[in-house]
Protein backbone atom coordinates (compact mmCIF):
# COMPACT_ATOMS: atom_id res chain seq x y z
CA UNK A 1 0.00 0.00 0.00
CA UNK A 2 1.40 3.36 -0.95
CA UNK A 3 0.23 5.84 1.20
CA UNK A 4 2.51 9.08 -0.23
CA UNK A 5 -0.45 10.65 -1.99
CA UNK A 6 -2.91 10.21 0.94
CA UNK A 7 -0.85 11.92 2.89
CA UNK A 8 0.62 15.94 2.62
CA UNK A 9 3.48 16.47 3.76
CA UNK A 10 4.20 13.32 3.75
CA UNK A 11 7.42 12.10 5.85
CA UNK A 12 9.18 9.45 4.13
CA UNK A 13 10.89 7.77 7.31
CA UNK A 14 10.15 7.97 10.63
CA UNK A 15 12.13 11.15 12.03
CA UNK A 16 12.89 12.56 15.30
CA UNK A 17 14.50 15.81 15.22
CA UNK A 18 14.65 16.90 18.69
CA UNK A 19 11.34 16.28 20.13
CA UNK A 20 8.67 13.33 19.75
CA UNK A 21 9.12 11.20 16.31
CA UNK A 22 6.74 11.10 13.30
CA UNK A 23 6.19 10.19 9.38
CA UNK A 24 6.32 6.56 8.27
CA UNK A 25 7.03 3.50 10.37
CA UNK A 26 6.92 0.05 10.05
CA UNK A 27 2.96 -0.43 9.78
CA UNK A 28 1.65 3.04 9.81
CA UNK A 29 2.50 6.68 9.90
CA UNK A 30 2.76 9.18 13.05
CA UNK A 31 0.88 12.31 12.51
CA UNK A 32 1.96 15.49 13.44
CA UNK A 33 -0.25 17.96 15.73
CA UNK A 34 -0.19 21.66 14.11
CA UNK A 35 -0.09 24.72 15.97
CA UNK A 36 -3.88 25.29 16.07
CA UNK A 37 -5.37 24.63 19.33
CA UNK A 38 -8.60 25.27 20.90
CA UNK A 39 -8.86 25.37 24.81
CA UNK A 40 -12.08 24.67 26.50
CA UNK A 41 -13.09 28.16 28.30
CA UNK A 42 -12.95 28.12 32.20
CA UNK A 43 -16.29 26.60 34.00
CA UNK A 44 -18.96 29.36 34.17
CA UNK A 45 -18.90 30.68 38.33
CA UNK A 46 -22.92 31.70 37.62
CA UNK A 47 -21.43 35.44 37.02
CA UNK A 48 -21.66 34.93 32.58
CA UNK A 49 -18.02 34.12 31.80
CA UNK A 50 -17.12 30.87 30.51
CA UNK A 51 -18.60 27.98 29.30
CA UNK A 52 -21.56 25.78 30.79
CA UNK A 53 -21.48 23.50 33.19
CA UNK A 54 -22.26 20.27 31.00
CA UNK A 55 -21.18 20.30 27.68
CA UNK A 56 -23.52 19.08 25.37
CA UNK A 57 -22.19 17.21 22.57
CA UNK A 58 -25.49 18.21 20.63
CA UNK A 59 -24.69 21.71 21.47
CA UNK A 60 -20.92 22.40 21.54
CA UNK A 61 -19.27 24.94 19.93
CA UNK A 62 -17.13 27.93 19.38
CA UNK A 63 -18.17 29.86 22.11
CA UNK A 64 -17.35 26.68 24.68
CA UNK A 65 -13.40 27.58 23.35
CA UNK A 66 -10.84 29.53 23.05
CA UNK A 67 -8.81 29.40 19.62
CA UNK A 68 -5.22 29.60 20.01
CA UNK A 69 -2.30 29.14 17.64
CA UNK A 70 1.11 28.18 19.40
CA UNK A 71 4.15 26.02 19.29
CA UNK A 72 3.09 23.93 22.38
CA UNK A 73 -0.10 23.78 24.72
CA UNK A 74 -0.32 23.22 28.15
CA UNK A 75 -3.26 21.17 29.32
CA UNK A 76 -5.06 21.63 32.36
CA UNK A 77 -5.01 18.42 34.87
CA UNK A 78 -8.62 16.23 34.23
CA UNK A 79 -9.26 18.42 30.95
CA UNK A 80 -9.14 17.99 27.67
CA UNK A 81 -7.92 20.18 24.31
CA UNK A 82 -9.00 19.63 20.79
CA UNK A 83 -5.92 19.96 17.86
CA UNK A 84 -5.74 19.33 14.06
CA UNK A 85 -3.64 17.28 12.02
CA UNK A 86 -0.26 19.15 10.45
CA UNK A 87 -1.22 16.78 7.88
CA UNK A 88 -3.56 16.70 5.48
CA UNK A 89 -5.32 13.24 4.31
CA UNK A 90 -6.91 11.73 1.01
CA UNK A 91 -8.25 8.30 1.26
CA UNK A 92 -9.16 5.53 -1.10
CA UNK A 93 -11.97 3.86 -1.35
CA UNK A 94 -10.71 0.42 -0.51
CA UNK A 95 -8.47 2.03 2.78
CA UNK A 96 -10.19 2.78 6.59
CA UNK A 97 -7.43 4.24 9.15
CA UNK A 98 -7.36 3.43 13.02
CA UNK A 99 -5.51 5.51 15.64
CA UNK A 100 -3.94 5.11 18.83
CA UNK A 101 -1.85 7.73 20.85
CA UNK A 102 2.02 7.15 20.88
CA UNK A 103 3.08 5.92 23.97
CA UNK A 104 5.35 9.46 25.10
CA UNK A 105 2.06 10.68 25.82
CA UNK A 106 0.40 7.86 27.17
CA UNK A 107 3.29 7.76 30.20
CA UNK A 108 2.09 11.06 31.16
CA UNK A 109 -1.76 10.08 31.56
CA UNK A 110 -2.74 11.89 27.75
CA UNK A 111 -5.14 9.67 25.97
CA UNK A 112 -5.50 10.55 22.04
CA UNK A 113 -9.10 10.16 20.25
CA UNK A 114 -9.66 10.46 17.23
CA UNK A 115 -12.50 8.47 15.68
CA UNK A 116 -11.94 5.92 12.59
CA UNK A 117 -10.68 7.52 8.94
CA UNK A 118 -13.46 6.43 6.65
CA UNK A 119 -12.87 5.31 2.96
CA UNK A 120 -12.88 7.85 0.65
CA UNK A 121 -12.18 10.73 3.75
CA UNK A 122 -10.29 13.49 3.41
CA UNK A 123 -9.35 16.67 5.63
CA UNK A 124 -6.99 17.68 8.28
CA UNK A 125 -8.07 15.60 11.42
CA UNK A 126 -9.10 17.22 14.44
CA UNK A 127 -7.67 15.41 17.42
CA UNK A 128 -9.27 15.06 20.99
CA UNK A 129 -6.02 15.37 23.51
CA UNK A 130 -7.14 14.65 27.10
CA UNK A 131 -4.97 14.85 30.04
CA UNK A 132 -6.21 12.12 32.93
CA UNK A 133 -3.48 13.26 35.22
CA UNK A 134 -3.14 15.30 38.37
CA UNK A 135 -0.96 17.46 37.21
CA UNK A 136 -1.11 19.91 33.89
CA UNK A 137 0.57 18.05 30.71
CA UNK A 138 2.73 19.70 27.88
CA UNK A 139 1.87 18.91 24.61
CA UNK A 140 4.04 20.06 21.39
CA UNK A 141 3.08 21.47 17.65
CA UNK A 142 4.72 19.95 15.02
CA UNK A 143 5.60 16.75 16.96
CA UNK A 144 4.29 13.60 16.55
CA UNK A 145 0.86 12.82 18.58
CA UNK A 146 -0.80 9.78 17.10
CA UNK A 147 0.12 6.60 14.86
CA UNK A 148 -2.39 5.69 12.27
CA UNK A 149 -2.99 2.42 11.02
CA UNK A 150 -3.64 1.37 7.63
CA UNK A 151 -6.27 -1.18 6.77
CA UNK A 152 -6.63 -2.31 3.60
CA UNK A 153 -9.60 -4.19 1.90
CA UNK A 154 -10.17 -7.00 -0.02
CA UNK A 155 -12.67 -5.34 -2.12
CA UNK A 156 -14.13 -1.60 -2.24
CA UNK A 157 -17.04 -0.66 0.01
CA UNK A 158 -20.24 -0.12 -1.40
CA UNK A 159 -20.99 3.25 0.55
CA UNK A 160 -18.23 5.73 0.95
CA UNK A 161 -17.38 8.29 3.44
CA UNK A 162 -17.70 10.83 -0.09
CA UNK A 163 -20.71 8.71 -1.34
CA UNK A 164 -22.66 9.55 2.08
CA UNK A 165 -21.90 12.98 1.87
CA UNK A 166 -20.23 13.26 5.38
CA UNK A 167 -20.07 16.43 7.37
CA UNK A 168 -16.95 16.32 8.34
CA UNK A 169 -15.47 16.11 4.56
CA UNK A 170 -12.94 18.20 3.54
CA UNK A 171 -12.32 20.17 7.03
CA UNK A 172 -8.85 21.76 7.13
CA UNK A 173 -10.02 23.68 10.50
CA UNK A 174 -10.52 22.16 14.07
CA UNK A 175 -14.17 21.27 13.66
CA UNK A 176 -16.50 21.22 16.43
CA UNK A 177 -19.41 18.55 16.92
CA UNK A 178 -22.03 18.57 14.05
CA UNK A 179 -25.56 17.33 14.76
Amino acid sequence: MALKGMIEPFADRMLVKTGISFGLGSYGYDMRLSEDFKLLKTVSDGSGGGHPLILDPKNCGPADFESVKSESCVIPAGSFVLGRSLEYFRLPRDIIVLSTGKSTYARCGVIVNVTPLEPEWQGHVTICIANTGPLPVKIYAREGISQLVFLGAGEVCQVSYADKAGKYQAQKEITHSRT
